[in-house]
């Protein structure tokens, strides 16, 4: 007898990942639709939908393409150009994933009569009673293989959100989903993963925004922070704060990006033990729970992808902006990416970093 319990739309990429719950998930017995979306990139065309379409055919499953081309150019490509020009340095797959996978294609999907969309991310979801209410509340949790871990690129998740959402993978480790794919014959590509700025050709990002602004590639004047005129830079997009390599400045002792002055077209630089910072301030939070953690409790924040979680302190400050405070100087605070919060395995919320 078929399977008549909930619809769930998986998001299917091609690769090995997504590959990989579609099955978990088939074997669970769910009925299943596959969604690939159709996405803007710079050169060839995207391989993506037919790579779906053939795994998809391997587990016996229909396959959907949602075109979101405009959606993603004016939501994450647009953006990210604007980011630069304006002195952050953005990270893409957040806005990707907050408005796009979780935004767009949930809303395509709960459309098609889904009750579920699930994705290949590494992370767990757990449902506790509300000490308040009694109701279930979702939490966020980091997943089993800390390597593969992508917890902060969900932080702007909040419980409708994961009300309406699985992740079959966050239980295994990358080596058991590859050996998975494999056990099962699953016609997945070989490509590499894909990268943080998967629409821009070879990762190429400074020539990407040459092409695009190039006004706002303009040469100005590296200075110190006294203001002394040390050299001369490319022009503000090409750097970021921590950067050490492509300065071009002949120093006693290596100089690293402190800060992109936008105003002045300026290059800020110092010494290592300058970057160090106590605090930072963040905007756009969310809050998984839909509420802040107490001021008074201690939490471990990570400042970039993959960055070690630190000690610190959230002040929550008017119009969704918070004030964290680090027990210990961190070095390359960088507006534009994001802080996200940690309590042990469980993700509080975060925000994107202003200062």
């Amino acid at each position: 007898m078929p399977n008549e319990g909930p619809l769930v739309a998986v998001a299917i990429s091609g690769g090995v990942d997504s590959a990989v719950a579609a099955a978990l998930l088939a074997e669970r017995g769910y009925r299943l639709l596959g969604v690939t979306m159709r996405l803007w990139r710079e050169g060839d065309e995207d391989a993506s939908p037919a790579e779906a379409a053939a795994i998809c055919r391997a587990l016996g499953i229909p396959h959907q393409v949602v075109d979101l081309e405009d959606v993603f150019v004016e939501r994450v490509v647009q953006p990210f150009v604007r980011a630069y020009v304006e002195g952050r340095t953005p990270n893409p797959c957040l806005a990707c994933n907050r408005e796009l996978k979780f935004g767009a294609l949930l809303e395509y999907a709960r459309g098609l009569g889904a009750r579920y969309l699930a994705t290949g991310h590494y992370v767990r979801l757990l449902n506790v009673a509300s000490p308040r209410d009694g109701l279930g509340e979702w939490q966020l949790l980091t997943a089993a293989d800390a390597r593969k871990d992508q917890s902060y690129v969900l932080y702007a998740l909040g419980q409708a959100e994961l009300a309406q959402v699985l992740f079959p993978l966050g239980e295994y480790t990358k080596a058991e989903v590859g050996a998975a794919a494999v056990s099962r014959g699953l016609p997945v590509s070989a490509r590499s993963e894909s990268q943080d700025i998967c629409f821009v050709r070879n990762s190429d990002y400074r020539r990407f925004l040459a092409d695009r602004v190039p006004e706002a590639l303009r040469p100005g004047p590296i200075v110190d922070a006294e203001g002394r005129v040390l050299g001369e830079h490319r022009g503000l997009p090409y750097y970021t704060v921590g950067q050490r390599e492509g300065l071009g400045i002949a120093a006693a002792r290596p100089l690293y990006v402190k800060r992109l002055d936008v105003s002045r077209n300026a290059l800020v630089v110092g010494h290592l033990e300058a970057l160090g910072r106590y605090e930072l301030l963040a905007g756009e939070v969310s809050w998984v729970s839909g509420r802040p953690p107490a001021e008074d409790e201690q939490v471990r924040a990570a400042i970039r992808y993959r960055a070690r979680r630190v000690a610190a302190q959230v002040e929550s400050l008017p119009e969704a902006r918070i004030r964290v405070t680090f027990r210990e100087p961190l070095h390359g605070i960088t507006p534009g990416q994001a802080v996200v919060l940690y309590a042990g395995e469980r993700v509080l919320g975060g925000g994107i970093i202003e200062g």
